[in-house]
């Protein structure tokens, strides 16, 4: 489709960016839809299984990396980038990524992914993608659009960082140097001609702190990772029981996991979001693992209205739990973390059953230890 006579491409994609910075966006940028070099490396990836459970990546197959065949008339895709930390993170270089690192070695705290102690970002994106299309399509007759944010078959990083908006770090994320990761990607597909913007040259050199500190080696080498020992796999995708090996090294975390963020150098450039969405909610930062497991079903809803949590349910929650305060017990008894567990240990859910009688294992062996 052809642009207002108006607009030109290039006045167009400088318009675009000037509007999504009004809507909450950091960057901009445009894609072609000719991804046909990540194929192979797609279907390789698939083929080995690393996708785990999340069966829909493989139902969809090669339309991720085909946006003309999963959006019938895409001629070219604007990529979005939302920066994430909240408005109240330090703005000293690498001191939040030092004060997340620190809850690590708190095991009486349950650890929630930042990204998670704030509003849905599937909410908060694709309504302010929408509005960003709106505005376009009153520039552009008839404008054919659909938005995405992290909810369709779509190479979402690599069509980032065709686009300029970073390069793909050694665990698979966009990297930006003056954003580091902490963001959140969205999508546009449109059915008219915008310039590409140029792809940036990759920073990370010779650096795998990312792969070194990943709790369960889930980044088996540069640029793959293997989400069925993902921690941010195993809290939120993966429904039922955690592989028994895997349990230890999950430690306090759980919900999601940001290990492999904030060891990366780049983070210290990490910008905080420009909206208040994403602010902390009450609850869900800094809290210990017996207030959050003795939350009943109507208060896990109640305290995780809006956000991203609520979508595993309370059961999957209580699992969650349950193997950070097994992991709890490993390194010291706890008297009142035993008689919380015990009380739940006859749990409707099969699964809470088992993740609850395993975590008092754990304190049977420490108590075994000591005698």
């Amino acid at each position: 489709m052809a642009i207002s006579n108006h607009l030109n491409g290039h006045l167009l994609v400088s318009q675009i960016q000037t509007w999504a910075r009004e809507l909450g966006f950091s960057q901009i940028g445009i894609a072609g839809v000719d991804l046909s070099s990540a194929e192979a490396g797609l279907s390789a990836w698939l083929a080995a299984g690393f996708h785990g459970d999340m069966h829909y990546m493989a139902a969809h197959g090669l339309k991720r990396a085909r946006p003309a065949e999963l959006i019938p008339g895409t001629v070219s895709v604007i990529t979005a980038r939302m920066n994430y930390l909240p408005r109240a993170t330090s703005t000293l270089p690498g001191e939040w990524q030092g004060m997340e690192l620190s809850r690590l070695v708190r095991p009486g705290e349950g650890i929630v992914s930042v990204y998670a102690r704030g509003r849905d970002y599937h909410k908060v994106m694709r309504s302010r993608l929408q509005k960003l299309s709106e505005r376009i399509g009153e520039h552009v007759a008839q404008l054919g659009h659909r938005a995405f944010t992290d909810s369709a078959p779509v190479l979402e990083a690599e069509l980032a960082a065709r686009s300029g908006q970073g390069w793909r770090g050694k665990h698979t994320l966009v990297l930006n140097r003056e954003a580091g990761s902490m963001f959140f990607l969205g999508e546009i597909y449109v059915d008219i001609a915008l310039p590409p913007s140029a792809a940036v040259t990759a920073h990370c050199g010779s650096c795998n702190s990312c792969i070194s500190i990943c709790p369960t080696q889930a980044i088996i080498a540069p640029q793959t990772l293997d989400a069925r020992r993902c921690i941010s796999y195993l809290t939120i995708e993966h429904a039922g029981p955690i592989p028994l090996e895997l349990r230890p090294l999950i430690g306090n975390r759980i919900y999601g996991c940001d290990d492999c963020q904030l060891i990366c150098p780049w983070n210290k450039f990490a910008q905080r979001s420009a909206l208040p969405d994403f602010d902390e909610r009450q609850g869900l930062s800094g809290q210990q693992l017996l207030t959050l497991f003795a939350w009943t079903e109507a208060e896990f809803l109640r305290f995780t209205e809006g956000g991203p949590i609520r979508r595993i349910g309370h059961a999957r929650w209580l699992r969650n739990i349950a193997v950070a305060m097994g992991n709890a017990l490993r390194s010291a008894d706890d008297a009142a973390l035993r008689a919380s567990l015990q009380a739940c240990a006859s749990h409707p859910d099969e699964v809470v059953r088992e993740h609850v009688l395993w975590a008092l294992a754990q304190s049977a062996d420490v108590l075994q230890g000591a005698a």
